[in-house]
């Protein structure tokens, strides 16, 4: 039986995000996993695999809906259990139709299958800008 590669944790946890498999997804993370996101304003922690549940129930539950995502550069690193990722998003507010799309870097740690450290370097002024109400239109 062969490992589980970054690649083999990253496809999944693109398809487990895009069902909103809320519970799949924690499963996709170590019990002691962390995630933070450095740039988010007010930067964000989550220790363990239910606290990091919990954050993703609530934004599955959001009117912020993910459409589609692409990882557009892997990066390997000499340790073997860090990627760092070009993400490529987008998405729509359920609440008013509008649509978004952004950029972003994460940088994984992924050791037996599982991850175990999620930084998420993402413009956190895209989101603000999108829940804005729109520019009239001209």
């Amino acid at each position: 039986m062969s490992a589980i590669t970054a690649v083999d944790v990253l496809d999944r946890r693109r398809q487990l995000t895009l069902a909103g498999d809320v519970d799949g997804l924690a499963e996709l993370y170590a019990l002691d996993a962390v995630i933070e996101s450095p740039f988010a304003g007010v930067p964000v922690r989550l220790e363990g695999r239910e606290a990091i549940r919990e954050y993703t129930r609530r934004v599955v539950d959001s009117p912020l809906r993910l459409d589609d995502y692409e990882i557009v550069e892997l990066y390997r690193t000499e340790d073997p259990e860090v990627v760092v990722v070009e993400l490529r998003a987008s998405g729509t507010l359920t609440t008013t139709g509008r649509s978004f799309a952004t950029t972003s870097i994460q940088v994984l740690r992924i050791r037996d299958g599982h991850i175990v450290l999620f930084r998420d370097y993402a413009n956190p002024r895209v989101l603000e800008e999108f829940a804005a109400d729109p520019p009239p239109e001209g």
